[in-house]
């Protein structure tokens, strides 16, 4: 195996996969792209390539993280015949499109989900991250950067921990120093770690300090809300000359579930282990007696704003599930037009007085 393929995460799962293209191919991986093609790390180097016209017409578009099968012709044009499949990726619901699915990032295998340790942080954003990572095959590692302007850090920890009790939580400060170390330990040979988190949250100054230099320009916080500037404006993969692979991510306003039912269940199985138990198996969690997740709101076992966040999140995935399945449409349509049928017989009863 060649060893710069195997820094940038070459493996037998891969090298199966091309077997196909061997002959006038040679393997490559995705590190940015633009309008105008991409750019593509290879044994010999960084390449620009283009994408061939077939993979357009079928519609087909390489993402950061891909591998690539490309070839290079007599004026040395590098062009991306076919895409490699993907071992994990990170999707979302296209936000210019009713039912599509956007790729963010293929072929990781660590997400550091970060945020920050002021008024940025959010539990319920996390919650919809966690459900996403989980679902796309990669580990999540949560990274709570600006340690440095926090007074309570402990507390902070202890909130996070406590809707993401099996996944691992570090506290750091990318401007100080301070807590990088452990999350070097992720970065091993042949391993690929994308950073994921709103804009300003410090993903560029991280990955500046686990480069050992600025690579990424980087903002400064502002005084008035305390939110960093956002700065990435390009998803970039970079191979780092001490080991492994990182993803630079922009920062996203909007990052809508996309095939997430896994991950749901795996993100809020203490309250999908709750519903099991309840009295009715169709128990609608509001009034119905023997509810057990009433039940352990009422007890304080489980905060409101945790169920209804997981309702949230449940309610947008159905949404999604409806538009691309034409049956739930017609039978969601079916069941509205019932309930106006009753709603208007109910009306007509109490005019007649009965």
């Amino acid at each position: 195996m060649d060893p710069v393929l195997k820094k940038l995460g070459w493996n037998a799962f891969f090298g199966e996969s091309f077997r196909e293209y061997v002959v006038g191919h040679e393997p490559g991986r995705i590190s940015s792209v633009n309008r105008n093609g991409c750019k593509v790390y290879t044994k010999d180097g960084e390449v620009r390539a283009r994408v061939s016209g077939r993979l357009r017409q079928d519609g087909l578009h390489p993402v950061v993280g891909d591998w690539v099968a490309i070839s290079k012709d007599n004026s040395g044009t590098c062009t991306v015949h076919a895409i490699l499949p993907r071992k994990s990726k990170i999707s979302r619901k296209d936000a210019g499109r009713a039912t599509a699915e956007q790729v963010i990032v293929a072929n990781i295998d660590i997400a550091f989900i970060m945020t920050s340790l002021n008024r940025e942080l959010n539990m319920r954003r996390l919650e919809r991250y966690l459900a996403i990572v989980r679902q796309s095959g990669a580990d999540p590692v949560i990274v709570l950067n600006k340690s440095d302007i926090c007074d309570n850090i402990c507390a902070r920890i202890n909130d996070v921990r406590a809707i993401a009790p099996d996944v691992p939580v570090h506290a750091i400060s990318a401007t100080e120093d301070i807590g990088i170390g452990p999350l070097s330990l992720y970065l091993q040979e042949g391993k690929t770690v994308v950073l994921i988190g709103s804009s300003g949250v410090g993903k560029s100054t991280l990955i500046n300090a686990l480069y050992g230099l600025e690579r990424q320009k980087v903002g400064a916080i502002r005084e008035d809300d305390s939110r960093g500037r956002h700065i990435t404006t390009v998803r970039e993969l970079i191979l780092l000359e001490k080991g492994g692979v990182i993803i630079d991510n922009p920062g996203m306003r909007e990052l809508q579930l996309w095939n997430a039912r896994e991950g749901l269940h795996n993100t809020f199985q203490d309250i999908e282990e709750l519903a099991v138990k309840c009295k009715f198996s169709d128990c609608r969690h509001e009034t119905e007696p023997g509810c057990m997740i009433r039940k352990a709101i009422e007890e304080g076992r489980l905060p409101e704003v945790r169920f209804e966040s997981y309702r949230k999140l449940q309610r947008e995935l159905l949404a999604i599930e409806r538009k691309k399945n034409p049956e739930l449409q017609a039978a969601e349509r079916k069941k509205w037009k019932k309930l106006g049928h009753m709603a208007e017989e109910i009306r007509n009863r109490k005019e007649r007085g009965l």
